[in-house]
C-alpha cells in the first residue's frame, strides 16, 4: 500500500533510557511502514540537553508553538543520584516537561487507557477519570534555600511603580529550610479556560479542588479566577447537561474514591502530578495513561505520563529481554497523528491513529500483554506475558491486517 502522506511535520522530542529504545522500535514497526513520516527532530536525551545547556528543550518547545503538534518521549529529570550516574553533567538540569509547559502555558490532561480484562482497584469506578493538571508554577517554579542560624525570613515584592510589599514569613531560632512559590494570574486563567473548554469538548462534568481554607490568598485566587471564567461557559454547560463543581482538595479525594468516574478532575500543579499517578495505578498501570498538554492558543504536545523505566534499561544494556509496556508511548504517537490529521484535514492520518489504537486494544483483549498487566487481569481471563519486542510485533501484525 502507498504510505500515508503528511502535510505538516510533527515536532518529535526523543528521550531517555528504555523509553528511547521503545521509541525507535515503535517507529520502525508501527509507523514507518505505513506513514511517510515528517518530523522536526529534537534530541531531549539527558546528555544532549547537557551538551546544549538545555537550549534544545527551549528550541523544541518553540517548534511546538510553530507547528502546533508535538510528540514527546519520556525524559530524565536529574537528581543527586543521577549526577553520580552521569558524571558528564555540568548541572542538575530542570525538568524538560516543566520547561515546555512553562513556554506553552498549557494544561495537561491525563486519562487512563482501560480494557475489560483489568478492573480498577476502586470497585465502584466504571468510567475513566481525567486529571487536568495546571502546568505552570507552584513548587515547580519555586526557589528554596537552607539557613543555619537564628533569624527572620521576609518576602518582598517590588513593583515597577516603586511600591513595595513585605511579609514576614517566619522567625526561627535555629536551622530552617525556606521555599518561595508563585503563580501568574494569566496562567491561572488559561488553566481555567482550557479545563472548561475540554469539559465541553468531551461532554464531561468538571471538578476543581484547591486548599483555599488554608492558602486563603494563593489558592483563593485560583478559586476566584475559575468562578469568573466559568461565566463565559455556563450556558454551554447547561445546554450539554454537564456541571462545574468546586470543593477542597481533601474533600475531592474522598468524593473521587466514592464516585463512579467519568469526569474531569482539575488540580493545581503538584496535586495533579500526584493524583494522576494515583488514578493511573488504580485503573491498572502507569504505562496505561494518555497525556496531552494543551495550550490556550491551540498547541498540543502528546507524551507518555510515566518515566524512562530505568531498571528495564539496565537489563536491556546487559542483553536481557524486558517486558516493558509501550502502550502510553504508542498512544502519544496515535494522539499526535489524529490531531495533526484533524488540523491538516487529512482523514487518512486520523484513521491511521485510530487503527493503531484499535490494534493495541485487539492485542490486549487477545491476552497478549506485558508482564506488568498480566498480574492485574480478572480471574478467568487468560493472559500471556511477552517481552517488549514480541508485544510490538503482535500489535504490528494486527495493525497490518487492519490496513490491508
Amino acid at each position: 500500500m502507498a504510505k500515508i502522506q503528511m502535510k505538516t511535520p510533527l515536532v518529535e522530542m526523543d528521550g531517555d533510557e528504555m523509553t528511547r529504545i521503545l521509541w525507535q522500535m515503535i517507529k520502525d514497526k508501527l509507523i514507518l511502514p505505513y506513514v511517510d513520516l515528517k518530523t522536526e527532530y529534537y534530541d531531549l536525551g539527558l546528555l544532549n540537553r547537557n551538551e546544549t545547556k538545555d537550549q534544545v528543550t527551549i528550541d523544541a518547545a518553540n517548534a511546538n508553538k510553530k507547528y502546533g503538534v508535538a510528540v514527546k518521549c519520556a525524559t530524565i529529570t536529574p537528581n543527586k543520584q543521577r549526577m553520580v550516574e552521569y558524571p558528564q553533567l555540568t548541572e542538575m538540569w530542570k525538568s524538560p516537561n516543566g520547561t515546555i509547559r512553562s513556554i506553552l502555558d498549557g494544561t495537561v490532561f491525563r486519562t487512563p487507557i482501560c480494557i475489560p480484562a483489568i478492573k480498577p482497584v476502586v470497585k465502584n469506578w466504571k468510567e475513566p477519570i481525567t486529571i487536568a493538571r495546571h502546568a505552570y508554577g507552584d513548587v515547580y517554579k519555586s526557589v528554596d534555600m537552607y539557613t543555619e542560624e537564628p533569624g527572620t525570613c521576609t518576602m518582598t515584592f517590588k513593583g515597577e511603580s516603586g511600591e513595595e510589599k513585605t511579609l514576614t514569613v517566619q522567625k526561627v531560632n535555629g536551622p530552617a529550610v525556606w521555599q518561595g512559590a508563585h503563580n501568574k494570574e494569566s496562567s491561572i486563567r488559561s488553566f481555567a479556560k482550557a479545563c472548561f473548554q475540554y469539559a465541553i469538548d468531551t461532554k464531561q462534568d468538571l471538578w476543581f479542588s484547591t486548599k483555599d481554607t488554608i492558602a486563603k490568598v494563593y489558592d483563593g485566587q485560583f478559586k476566584k479566577v475559575f468562578e469568573e471564567e466559568f461565566e463565559a461557559y455556563k450556558a454551554k454547560f447547561e445546554e450539554l447537561g454537564i456541571t462545574y463543581f468546586y470543593t477542597l482538595i481533601d474533600d475531592a479525594v474522598a468524593r473521587v474514591i466514592r464516585s463512579k468516574g467519568g469526569y474531569i478532575w482539575a488540580c493545581k500543579n503538584y496535586d495533579g502530578d500526584v493524583m494522576s499517578d494515583m488514578v493511573s495505578t488504580a485503573f491498572g498501570s502507569l504505562a496505561m495513561m494518555t497525556s496531552v498538554l494543551v495550550s490556550p492558543d491551540g498547541n498540543y504536545e502528546f507524551e507518555a505520563a510515566h518515566g524512562t523505566v530505568t531498571q528495564h534499561y539496565y537489563k536491556h544494556l546487559k542483553g536481557e529481554k524486558t517486558s516493558t509496556n509501550s502502550m502510553a508511548t504508542i498512544f502519544a504517537w496515535s494522539g499526535a497523528f489524529k490531531k495533526r490529521g484533524e488540523l491538516d484535514e487529512l482523514p487518512e492520518l486520523v484513521a491511521f491513529g485510530e487503527k493503531l489504537e484499535e490494534a493495541c486494544f485487539d492485542t490486549l483483549n487477545a491476552g497478549i500483554m506485558t508482564k506488568d498487566l498480566v498480574g492485574l487481569v480478572e480471574p478467568g481471563f487468560e493472559a500471556k506475558a511477552v517481552n517488549s519486542e514480541e508485544f510490538l510485533d503482535a500489535i504490528s501484525e494486527r495493525l497490518a491486517a487492519k490496513l490491508a
